[in-house]
């Protein structure tokens, strides 16, 4: 199978079985996103789930976030991982929005980098969501999904040289859709040490499962 069909495959088969694709933090405005964004690195996010509530209701601004201590702070974040430096990022985070925009989520890649805690794929997560700008954030799941997939090439070994390949192959209208429909399939199906590859739906455009168990013409053949 050539790239452009597996591209196009992809794109079909998610489209039709999962044409809403949402991310699966809990959040009601775009500052509220970002700090459960911040909070997600390497961390899960239904354990980022079941802390913001009462951290949402008690610093719902970043006025309330640049305006706290880290005594006070840290008490509401203590389970996730890295407590001590995710608590100095969303006061550092909560200083520069006041400070330096207003109070208002920057809506570009490149301002939203500058704010601690920020890299790109959280800029990218951010951007994506809100305003369903064509950007592609890799975490773990995105990355070795679109290899198995094939849509990436196994050379491709930063997750900067993954979002590029990306970005080329997929059209804009359906990037910031892919990105859920990547990490959900990487979640849920395309285990990372256990893909379940019997109950999977896409494994007649799966380079991986190709490789595996032999070219397969129709989807969920059995094992």
């Amino acid at each position: 199978m050539l790239k452009k069909e597996r591209y196009e495959a992809f794109i079909q088969y998610f489209s039709e079985n999962m044409p809403v694709a949402e991310t699966e933090l809990d959040y009601e405005t775009p500052f509220q996103l970002l700090v459960a964004v911040v909070l997600s690195a390497q961390c899960t996010d239904k354990r980022i789930n079941l802390v913001t509530p009462a951290l949402f209701r008690d610093f719902p601004s970043p006025e309330h976030l640049a305006a706290t201590h880290f005594d006070e702070l840290f008490p509401y974040i203590k389970t996730v991982s890295y407590p001590n430096n995710k608590t100095k990022h969303l006061i550092g985070l909560g200083k520069m929005l006041v400070e330096d925009f207003d109070s208002e989520i920057p809506e570009t890649v490149a301002e939203l980098i500058k704010l601690p805690g920020v890299g790109r794929k959280t800029a990218n997560v951010i951007t994506s969501v809100v305003w369903q700008q064509p950007n592609m954030a890799v975490d773990t799941h995105v990355f070795r999904v679109s290899k198995r997939l094939g849509l990436v090439p196994q050379t491709a070994k930063t997750p900067l040289e993954v979002e590029k390949q990306l970005i080329k192959h997929i059209p804009k209208e359906y990037i910031h859709k892919a990105h859920h429909w990547l990490i959900l399939h990487g979640r849920y199906t395309c285990l990372a040490r256990k893909p379940k590859c019997e109950v999977c739906k896409i494994t007649h455009f799966c380079k991986y499962f190709e490789k595996t168990y032999g070219k397969v013409t129709h989807t969920n053949t059995p094992l």
